[in-house]
């Protein structure tokens, strides 16, 4: 519909309005046929943003992959773990009864000290296969890393050196005298240093891997054993197996900053450098201690396998690892509950375990 608005002067013309003309002083209603289409108008300015939408769902907490290595001291062995589905999925034939594990993230090799055949055993983590055998000195017990630098540190009880090996040729190239009887070692990659419990006599050497010399000698409790640092930190933890104690050093002072009672006989030390949580077996209470790092203090204690020897941290997870040598299990820890939630079998006399993340 549109209006024809007449006046007594004749004037009329067709309106498009939607309504009368109210000027005219005479007005009729008739149809009149639409005129073109003119053309599109601009674009007129886009309009105030709305309002936020409610916030969706949370979607699921990505899991990192991880694959745990334990080091089966009467089987030869190292049992290769799942972390996802926590099931064996290889076995490696290593060395005469192998100590500890220890794991280059970087180039995804895993080190065993095979304490009665006197080498360390390579695995590469791709084909779970030892690719080289490293000669070193007599009883290693353990290994250390430095992914900086990919140098790997071996500790030979009976020698009291430390072998010290390259990562890109497997070959020992230095020998470090060390206390007497030298067990475990951990290194600080960020300061460039070693620390090594001595347990005939109750010290820990501080090693400057820059000369491969000791640099100082540290007090600590009786017969320590297992050794771990955060460095996040910068604080070593000394597990004192005939005292029941762990050490804390601080590694700007070389100082003993606190004295931590734990459970019974404490073998082995693991660290969670992102919860500042401090891990300790007691081989004697077939319990694992949890040390709060903010206070020095055991926050939790809980029940694991018969005998635990060795324990490791999945950062990434939260999960630890524990090797039960009397029962040939391994248990993973839930760190934000505290609980057991598997056991895993693996080899006979399991005893150490690492742990590579991806």
């Amino acid at each position: 519909m549109s209006y024809m608005n007449c006046d007594y002067r004749d004037r009329c013309r067709c309106s498009p309005c939607p309504k009368e003309d109210d000027n005219c002083m005479f007005k009729i209603i008739i149809r009149c046929p639409p005129g073109a289409t003119g053309p599109t108008g601009p674009t007129g300015p886009t309009g105030p943003t709305g309002p936020t939408g409610p916030t969706g769902p949370t979607g699921p907490t990505p899991v990192t992959e991880s694959t745990i290595y334990v080091a089966n001291m009467n089987s030869n062995t190292v049992s290769v773990i799942d972390g996802n589905t926590n099931m064996v999925i290889a076995t490696i034939p290593v060395g005469n009864s192998p100590g500890h594990v220890a794991v280059n993230p970087n180039t995804k090799l895993i080190y065993i000290s095979n304490q009665g055949a006197g080498t360390v055993s390579v695995i590469d983590s791709s084909t779970n296969m030892v690719i080289a055998t490293i000669p070193v000195g007599s009883s290693p017990r353990d290994a250390g890393v430095n992914p900086n630098t990919n140098l790997i540190y071996v500790p030979n009880t009976l020698s009291n050196t430390i072998s010290v090996i390259d990562g890109n040729t497997n070959t020992v190239v230095d020998t470090i005298p060390a206390g007497g009887g030298p067990v475990v070692v951990s290194v600080n990659p960020n300061t460039n240093l070693a620390y090594v419990p001595n347990v005939a006599s109750n010290t820990v050497s501080v090693i400057d891997l820059q000369t491969n010399t000791i640099v100082d000698t540290i007090p600590v409790g009786n017969q320590p054993f297992g050794i771990r640092v955060n460095p996040n930190t910068n604080l070593i933890y000394v597990a004192n197996r005939n005292d029941n104690t762990v050490s804390v050093i601080n590694g700007n002072t070389n100082a003993v900053v606190a004295t931590i009672p734990v459970g019974d006989t404490p073998q082995n030390v693991a660290v969670n450098p992102n919860t500042n949580f401090i891990y300790v077996v007691n081989i004697n209470s077939d319990t694992v201690s949890v040390i709060n790092g903010n206070t020095n203090t055991v926050v939790a204690t809980i029940p694991v396998g018969d005998l635990p020897s060795d324990i490791d941290v999945d950062p990434n997870n939260n999960l630890i690892y524990v090797t039960n040598a009397g029962d040939n299990t391994t248990s993973v820890i839930d760190g934000a509950t505290n609980t057991v939630i598997a056991t895993i079998p693996v080899g006979a006399l399991p005893n150490g375990v690492g742990v590579l993340t991806s």
